[in-house]
């Protein structure tokens, strides 16, 4: 596939993929991407990594680092007495700080990087790295194998036959390449035939060292709260060629290091292995891109940028599942969070559906408060007489359903009396409920208990919320044999519900918080979790031009002022952008914002503040909307309708939510001009354009994106007027003139032209 950028034609044939053996030398090819590992003596080492001929590394690197303790008595820990000191209940509660969500939490649970068991030490640690094994692993096997067409794999085993503590334990390192891509994609297992229970810690499944001037650039996920980024890019001085590291790693269980490693947190990641047990890591993979930087009328178009819009999203999508291309997308998407909170019941859910109908919405989401005592799966009878016929009256509205839940359950549940082992240890408690462990058998409960949501109610969209994981788990019965290890395998327990739920029921969006998939506000994005769902709800949420996101328009009020509420509602769209754009390695159709205010205090939310949520939340796709709708006037309502049936055209069409350019033009600003393409193969589709609080009146907008050969009939869909005939040539040279007025948008549709 040929970028459509001019210069760049570095995407790998199949014939450029190649894993071949020479004696003890390895020799991995893919497009732009070279690696050569050598096999000698039981040792491992990659002696060369190159991305279009130059070496990204000085020296050798290791194939991967860990350490290796033993348990004393050699027992598993939870044969021995717990030691419960420091282990009160955890409670949590609601809060808000710096303006968003957050947790009050008390009683602690006892850190997870201490010891549980009372008696148990593990001893005999020992660091070992694969340049190095030779001295305690006797046996190394290579194979390679074509496990589906287009794929080849690389699998180095050494195993240890005669060191005291390792005899009987193997290490796979597992290296796959696939066609069409410049990738080498890589992970490790460690199998333990010893009659010996060790401890897995301090694990770099890729210890490479970049350098030769390669530095960290650009962070395509953000890393923040307690986690790293999932996405880093490498590059040199240049700009013209380097490798982005990505870790499939969830959560912030991972790390990529400043000199490109990647693998496990040490202050989170540990794991026990059993005799006949095996820990199988998370992959990670390195991305090579090269090619001109090439100047633009506006900006600088880059191989780095180039590479992640286009090739690099395609790989995410092909071979690791990310945003399958059947997958319906739950947009646009109202919710009833704000000024409501939990405070909802049968006749306000059918005022504001009333409304979200007239607004063409696509799908109502019921957050918190459709629940008894707000946990669960069982209606409140009390406000929902009749939860059934609510349901069947927002579907008549033409709307799909979606119902906020959590992983808490009152004592009294069904699921809390067949399983009453499986709440987590310490218990942590919020409202009159405690927390499910994802670490236990009840994750697969939960996604059957969702799958009945959907077959009872028709729900065809979940929001999944509250914090669990990251206070750690350990109890009889559970999966982790320390706290420590919750950790990984509560996070995995979410995700495989999140696979069986898709697998009982294929039609249903499935969306996580931040905080069920580590805190409040909990950490961005990334690679793991959109393997297994459609939409991740990142941090933190956004009430900019609420009002009192609790409540709904009253006169009290009148103490925020209609200009200082416009000014939170522009604030909060810059916000959106800013979001999206923090995350643009991933698909941002699975990236959900929190939200585009639908509240209008005494005209706060003018019909150009509406435009200007319109064009924010397109970098990605049009949710969440929220806020009271009874606020609303005709005018807003007919606004929404006709910016959203302009979307669904565009999408009908062009399948625009799945696409996403921003190479050779401005990054996000809201002081002057920037703009972004929403384009399909062919060029076509929509460019969203803003001019921010300054800027000039008139702009040359330049589209990098269409194909230079091709003729294009440009229209400006706000103003309902055809801008005229276009060859992609003149696009790309921004001979296209727009005027906008300060804090203006516009959505140009680029359509083939008929001759």
């Amino acid at each position: 596939m040929l970028m459509r950028v001019a210069g760049v034609t570095h995407a790998a044939t199949a014939a450029d993929v190649t894993i071949v053996r020479e004696g003890e030398t390895i020799r991995i090819r893919t497009g732009v991407l070279e690696r050569v590992i050598r096999v000698s003596a039981g040792n491992v080492a990659t002696e060369i990594l190159k991305v279009s001929g130059t070496s990204l590394i000085d020296g050798r690197s290791d194939e991967l680092s860990f350490r290796i303790a033993r348990a004393e008595p050699n027992r598993n820990p939870l044969e021995l007495p717990l030691d419960n000191s420091g282990a009160a209940a955890v409670s949590v509660s609601e809060a808000k700080a710096n303006d968003t969500d957050a947790l009050d939490i008390s009683g602690k649970a006892k850190p997870a990087t201490k010891p549980t068991a009372g008696q148990l030490q593990w001893t005999d640690g020992r660091s070992f790295s694969a340049g190095s094994w030779g001295q305690c692993f006797d046996l190394a096997n290579v194979t390679i194998t074509v496990p589906q067409p287009g794929t080849q794999r690389l699998v180095i085993r050494a195993r240890s036959l005669k060191d005291p503590l390792l005899a009987g334990v193997s290490v796979n390192l597992i290296y796959e390449v696939y066609a069409g891509y410049p990738v080498i994609r890589k992970w490790m297992e460690v199998h333990n035939n010893s009659a010996n229970w060790l401890k897995l810690d301090n694990l770099l499944t890729d210890d490479i060292r970049l350098g030769n001037g390669f530095v960290q650039g650009d962070q395509l996920t953000p890393s923040e709260r307690g986690a790293s980024a999932s996405i880093v890019a490498f590059t040199q001085a240049g700009k013209n060629k380097g490798v982005i590291v990505a870790s499939e790693v969830p959560s912030a269980i991972r790390v990529i290091t400043e000199q490109g490693a990647s693998g496990y947190s040490t202050n989170y990641f540990e794991w026990v292995i059993g005799p006949a047990e095996s820990f199988i890591s998370e992959p990670s993979f390195l991305y090579g891109f090269s090619g001109e930087v090439i100047k633009t009328p506006s900006a600088e178009s880059l191989p780095l940028d180039r590479a992640v819009e286009g090739r690099f999203r395609d790989f995410l999508c092909e071979h690791l599942g990310v945003s399958p291309a059947h997958a319906r997308i739950a947009a646009p998407l109202w919710c009833s969070w704000s000024n409501f909170a939990h405070l909802i019941n049968d006749a306000l859910v059918r005022e504001q559906a009333d409304i979200a109908a007239r607004c063409g919405f696509a799908v109502m989401q019921l957050d918190d408060g459709w629940q008894k005592d707000r946990l669960g799966i069982t209606p409140d009878s009390k406000t929902f007489p009749n939860f059934d016929e609510t349901c069947d009256y927002i579907r008549s509205k033409g709307m799909r359903l979606g119902l906020w839940v959590s992983c808490f359950r009152h004592r009294d549940a069904a699921d809390f009396k067949a399983l009453p082992s499986a709440a987590s240890s310490p218990e942590v408690r919020r409202l009159s409920g405690v927390a499910m462990s994802f670490a236990s058998p009840w994750n697969m409960y939960y996604a059957n208990d969702l799958a009945y949501l959907h077959d009872r109610y028709g729900a065809t969209y979940f929001k999944q919320d509250f914090s669990n994981i990251q206070f750690g788990d350990l109890a009889a019965g559970h999966y982790s044999r320390t706290r420590k290890e919750s950790l990984l395998r509560a996070l995995r327990g979410l995700l495989e519900s999140q696979a069986l739920l898709r697998h009982l029921a294929p039609d249903v969006a499935n969306n996580i918080s931040h905080e069920i998939y580590w805190g409040t506000p909990g950490v961005p994005c990334d690679i793991a979790a959109l393997k297994y769902v459609s939409r991740y709800h990142i941090p933190p949420n956004d009430y900019n031009g609420c009002g009192h996101f609790k409540e709904r328009p009253n006169d009290g009020w009148r103490k925020y002022g209609v200009e200082v509420l416009q000014q939170e509602l522009l604030k909060g769209c810059m916000n959106a952008r800013t979001q999206f754009y923090a995350h643009r390695g991933l698909p941002l159709e699975c990236v959900e914002y929190y939200g585009a205010a639908t509240v209008n205090w005494q005209g706060s939310l003018t019909p150009q503040v509406q435009d200007r949520q319109i064009c924010s939340w397109l970098m990605g796709t049009p949710s969440v909307y929220a806020g009271d709708l009874a606020s609303l006037t005709d005018e807003n309502i007919a606004r929404y309708r006709s910016r959203f049936d302009i979307l669904k055209r565009l999408e009908a069409a062009y399948g625009i939510y799945r696409h996403f350019q921003y190479s050779g033009v401005p990054a996000p600003t809201d002081t002057d001009w920037h703009w972004w393409g929403k384009l399909d193969a062919h060029g076509c589709g929509a460019v969203v354009v803003l001019r921010g609080s300054g800027g000039t009146a008139q702009r040359a907008i330049n589209i990098p994106w269409v194909d230079p050969n091709a003729t294009y009939k440009v229209t400006a869909l706000f103003d309902g007027k055809e801008l005229g005939t276009f060859t992609g040539k003149q696009l790309r040279a921004g001979d296209l003139n727009l005027a906008l007025s300060r804090l203006g948008q516009e959505i140009l549709e680029l359509a083939q032209a008929v001759n």
